[in-house]
């Protein structure tokens, strides 16, 4: 973990800065809570070597979403001795409804665009997205997520043949069905595990740490399954708001592929056993998708 000398604390955007303590801040960033004389309490995560323009795609996120759901306050983002940081209000957590969050979810994916993508990349991370835009959804889950991730496996010799036939297959299936079914581009949180959903200790609901860009809103969905922590309320919620089309628990297994993938590429194959289950099931399961 970088050392935060009192030379680099001093640039911080505070006023009274009086304790810097380690929290826990997911596998990506080093992570702070900052305390003043005052009182005040703020969240600081910091990237080293990275500079500014590593957060930047997460203050865009957080904007975005935050036009139609609870995210966590801004308070500055810059870079310290080529270190990028991001600093935010403190969250004191607390328990809440999970149909507020499922609804509040589906006014995020209400938020739509013409196409599927972005108007910039994010390149600095450990696996780089291109969000060119495209007219087809297939083409770009294709082309700009999928693709390029199963790539990365094969490199890191992550990979074999169930992957392999299980990636054919989704393409297959995602082509045929995009080709036949009008997929909106909505706004996506694009990282929706449990960790990034949250409540305050006002009961309220709130998405962290987001990767947005437009998209089938049924990968946020297909995320949720992948490790659990969201109760069946929560998708009632999210269906009393925008219900999804029949048979989507068909095509959820497309997105647990690919996010249980990325932890593969990511972290090893301390996740090769779940993609393999998800593989398997695909490829027994496949003669009936339509």
């Amino acid at each position: 973990m970088k050392k935060l000398t009192p030379a680099w604390l001093q640039q911080l955007p505070l006023q009274e800065l009086q304790t810097v303590t380690p929290v826990s801040g997911g596998d990506i960033n080093e992570a702070y809570q900052l305390t003043t004389k005052r009182g005040a309490r703020y969240f600081l995560k910091v990237q080293p070597g990275r500079g500014k323009a590593f957060f930047d795609h997460e203050v865009e996120g957080l904007d975005l979403i935050g036009q139609v759901a609870t995210v966590p306050t801004v308070i500055a983002s810059g870079e310290i001795e080529t270190d990028g940081y991001l600093i935010l209000q403190w969250i004191e957590t607390g328990n809440g409804d999970q149909f507020e969050l499922g609804q509040m979810l589906a006014h995020v994916h209400q938020q739509q665009e013409q196409r599927f993508g972005l108007d910039h990349d994010f390149r600095l991370g450990r696996f780089p997205k291109v969000n060119q835009w495209q007219s087809n959804w297939a083409t770009f889950f294709i082309q700009q997520r999928l693709q390029p991730l199963a790539q990365l496996a094969q490199q890191k010799g992550r990979w074999n043949q169930p992957r392999s036939a299980a990636l054919t297959l989704i393409k297959q299936q995602l082509q045929a069905y995009a080709t036949t079914h009008g997929i909106k581009a909505s706004l996506l949180h694009g990282d929706l595990w449990a960790g990034n959903a949250l409540f305050n200790h006002q009961h309220q609901p709130l998405l962290i740490d987001p990767d947005v860009y437009y998209g089938d809103r049924e990968f946020d969905l297909g995320i949720t399954t992948v490790f659990g922590g969201f109760t069946a309320a929560f998708y009632s919620g999210y269906q009393s708001v925008y219900p999804c089309r029949p048979g989507i628990e068909a095509r959820l297994p497309w997105y647990r592929f690919y996010y249980v993938l990325m932890h593969v590429v990511l972290f090893g194959e301390s996740y090769g056993t779940y993609l393999d289950q998800i593989s398997s099931k695909l490829l027994n399961e496949g003669q009936q998708f339509s």
